[in-house]
Order: C-alpha cells, then structure tokens, then sequence
C-alpha cells in the first residue's frame, strides 16, 4: 500500500481545524463589532463570560481540536515514518476524521451534547485503535 495514503485523513483534519478556526473568527468578530464591546478592556475569560454560545460554542470546538487530533497526527507520522500505513489504519484514520468533523458541526451549530458525545466516542474509539494496534505491532517486533 502507498504509506502516503495516511496522509489524506491527516490533511483532511488539518483542514478541518482551519474551517473551524475561521468560522469561529467569522462569529467572534461579528459578536465583537455587532455589540460594539471594547476587547481591549477584556481578558478572554470576560469575553468568554459574555459571549452566548453561537460564538462561544467554535470557539470551545477549536480547542478540541488540539487535544485527541495531536495524538492523531503523531501516530500517523509514526505509521508513515516505520512503513506501517496498511487499509486498516486508513480506513480508522478516516472514521476518526469524518466522527470529528461530525462532531465540530453538532458543537459549532447546535451543540446536541448526547449526540456530540456518541460522535466524541466513536472518533476516539477509531483513535484508540489505531494506538493500541500500532503498540501490540511495536510490542511483538
């Protein structure tokens, strides 16, 4: 299999943050200039206080998406880097993008918290996978 192929759900999630990242500048700044609010005069714990959960719901989105996708990105480069990228990896680094990016568009657009949670649980389940079979690969060389 071409090792690349790993490549496609990491560029995939990598996009996925940026989308995320404008979309949550595009509804923090039109809050910002809609309420006429000063930010010079606010920490971000303030403007956090204030802002309703249309701007503030992207924004607690984007951090998510430093926390299980670092894991994601490592891993992939491992599995590129030892020649180890196969079907199975690519179609769970798949899974794991397409549950994230479900997940951002239910915490970005209407946040159902059961719904993003099954979602968050089925993007980690293809994450731990993904570990967990590349350490037992690792465990019996």
């Amino acid at each position: 299999m071409d090792q690349t192929t790993i490549f496609q759900p990491f560029i995939a999630t990598m996009i996925l943050t940026m989308v995320v990242w404008v979309y949550m500048y595009a509804r923090r700044l039109s809050f910002i200039f809609s309420n006429r609010l000063d930010v010079k005069l606010m920490t971000p714990s303030e403007l956090a206080r204030v802002s309703p959960p249309q701007v503030s719901n992207p924004s607690d989105n984007l951090k998510n998406l430093f926390e299980l996708p670092i894991v994601f990105y490592a891993i992939a480069l491992y599995l590129y880097e030892t020649s180890q990228v196969d079907s199975g990896y690519v179609v769970a680094a798949w899974g794991f993008f397409v549950f994230r990016a479900l997940h951002s568009a239910v915490h970005c657009f209407f946040n159902f918290i059961p719904l993003r949670f099954i979602l968050y649980v089925i993007s980690a389940g293809a994450l731990w996978f993904i570990v967990l079979r590349a350490v037992v690969v690792l465990c019996n060389r």
